[in-house]
């Protein structure tokens, strides 16, 4: 487990909710956000967060959302505390979330082994795919972040169980290419597939210096815990 000294305490959505992280290793930063505010989940559901980590997507969620059954699914143990440390500080007691880890075995690997371990495929997304599609009940939402380059394969995993999919593609500048996507699946959907228009996070052609420069939409959602729900309608 973590030691005190390891942990940071770490403000999101404007103080909304607070999350013991590693000073050193994996940390949570906007991703887990935008997959929260991207979850159709309503009171009275149970959702299930594979790989929740410190709990940030899944709080960010259940602060969103009220009377929700959340559960989360963690590999290593000391986050699993954190999450359950977390939880129990925010006074929050997942459709399924799924965050995968983002890189092939032997691309930019961290030195730091929980970060290497959390952004590192380990598991193909085929197979996050796959053990979320055995956990959705009949017409439940799998919602899930990953890279660009992992759509292929994620939207051949879909097939035959998940359709009425959605990508949102997430680009951090105006005119830049995406570098993430939030894709949305129902079990047992039939809809035809639809690519949206894309999700711009910063405004400004360049970083401008250490200012906060979110476009309106993503400040909406990382600073204020507004969903993302409206653009896969």
């Amino acid at each position: 487990m973590f030691a005190e000294a390891e942990l940071t305490d770490d403000r999101f959505l404007c103080g909304q909710l607070t999350l013991l992280q590693p000073v050193r290793g994996y940390r949570a930063a906007t991703d887990p956000v935008l997959l929260a505010a991207a979850c159709p989940a309503k009171p009275g559901q149970s959702v299930l967060d594979l790989g929740c980590g410190a709990g940030a997507a899944a709080l960010c969620l259940g602060r969103r959302v009220p009377g929700l059954t959340l559960a989360g699914l963690e590999l290593q143990p000391a986050y699993a505390d954190l999450a359950r440390r977390n939880a129990l500080r925010n006074h929050i007691p997942l459709e399924v979330i799924a965050n995968p880890p983002y890189y092939a075995p032997g691309g930019s690997p961290s030195p730091i082994e929980a970060r290497a371990r959390a952004m590192q495929i380990e598991t193909p997304l085929t197979a996050w795919v796959q053990a979320a599609t055995r956990r959705l009940r009949p017409g439940g939402w799998l919602t899930l972040i990953c890279g660009t380059d992992g759509m292929p394969e994620v939207l051949a995993a879909l097939a035959p169980r998940l359709g009425s999919a959605s990508v949102l593609p997430l680009a951090p500048r105006e005119g830049r290419p995406a570098l993430r996507i939030i894709l949305q699946a129902r079990k047992g959907g039939r809809a035809a597939f639809r690519l949206l228009a894309p999700l711009v996070i910063h405004q400004g052609p360049v970083h401008d210096g250490d200012r906060e420069s979110y476009a309106p939409a993503a400040n909406a959602v990382l600073r204020h815990g507004a969903d993302l729900l409206a653009l896969f309608r």
